[in-house]
C-alpha cells in the first residue's frame, strides 16, 4: 500500500470519528439540558392570600351566623364558630372580638391586628358559612307562621313550602311581600300563587332579601 493511500484513510478514519463524537455530544446534551422554563405565571398557581376571598364590602355579619375562621398555619386556632347573641365570638389568643355589625374583611382586621402580639404578621381569612342573622317573615294562613333564615336565595315559593303550606281558606290570589327601602319607606309586591304554579306571570315569585315579611290573608 502506497502512502498516498494510507493518508487518505487516515484522512476518512479521522473524520468519521469526528463525525460519531458531535452526534453523541449533541444526543447527550439534548438529553441532559433542562427543558426551558415555561412561563411562570402559567404554571404556578396564584399563592397571593387575597386571590378568591369572599369578601363582600356589602355583606354585615349578624347574631348567630356561623364564620370560618383561618389563620394561615395555625390550625389551634383556626375554626368554625358560631357568632353569640351578644355580638362576639371569642378565639384562643385573641379572646373576644365584636363581630356582628362587621364586615368579614373588617373582622380579618381586627383579628390580625389582636395576633400581632404573638405571631408575625399573621393571615387571617373569615368565610360567612351560614347566614342566619339575615331572615324574612311569613305571616297569616300558612302552616308554620313565622321568621326564616335566608339560605340559597329563597323565592316566595320557596318561603310557603318552609312554612308548611296554606291553611284551609288561605286566601292563595291576594298574596303579598312586603320590603324595607333603604329610604325608609316600603314597597308592595303582589303574589297571584294560583297563577305561578300553572306557569303564568312567574315574575311574581321573586327572590326574597332579609327582612321581606310575606303575607298570606
Amino acid at each position: 500500500m502506497d502512502a498516498g493511500t494510507m493518508w487518505m484513510r487516515t484522512v476518512v478514519k479521522t473524520s468519521l470519528c469526528v463525525a460519531l463524537a458531535g452526534s453523541l455530544w449533541a444526543q447527550g446534551g439534548a438529553a441532559s439540558s433542562p427543558s426551558r422554563p415555561s412561563d411562570p405565571a402559567k404554571a404556578t398557581p396564584a399563592t397571593d392570600a387575597s386571590a378568591g376571598k369572599p369578601h363582600d364590602d356589602s355583606f354585615v355579619i349578624g347574631n348567630d351566623d356561623v364564620l370560618a375562621i383561618n389563620v394561615w398555619k395555625e390550625p389551634d386556632i383556626s375554626r368554625s364558630i358560631p357568632v353569640r347573641s351578644d355580638g362576639k365570638i371569642s378565639l384562643p389568643l385573641v379572646g373576644e372580638v365584636q363581630a356582628a355589625g362587621q364586615t368579614p374583611l373588617k373582622l380579618e382586621k381586627d383579628i390580625a391586628s389582636k395576633l400581632q402580639s404573638y405571631i408575625s404578621e399573621p393571615e387571617v381569612t373569615v368565610i360567612v358559612q351560614q347566614i342566619n342573622s339575615q331572615k324574612f317573615n311569613i305571616l297569616g294562613m300558612v302552616a308554620r307562621p313565622g321568621s326564616y333564615a335566608i339560605a340559597n336565595s329563597p323565592t316566595v315559593l320557596d318561603a310557603i313550602a318552609l312554612a308548611g303550606g296554606f291553611r284551609d281558606f288561605a286566601k292563595q290570589k291576594s298574596i303579598y311581600i312586603l320590603r324595607q327601602n333603604p329610604d325608609g319607606g316600603q314597597s308592595r309586591f303582589p303574589f297571584n300563587y294560583k297563577d305561578v304554579v300553572s306557569g303564568k306571570n312567574l315574575s311574581q315569585n321573586i327572590k326574597l332579601q332579609a327582612r321581606d315579611t310575606i303575607v298570606v290573608p
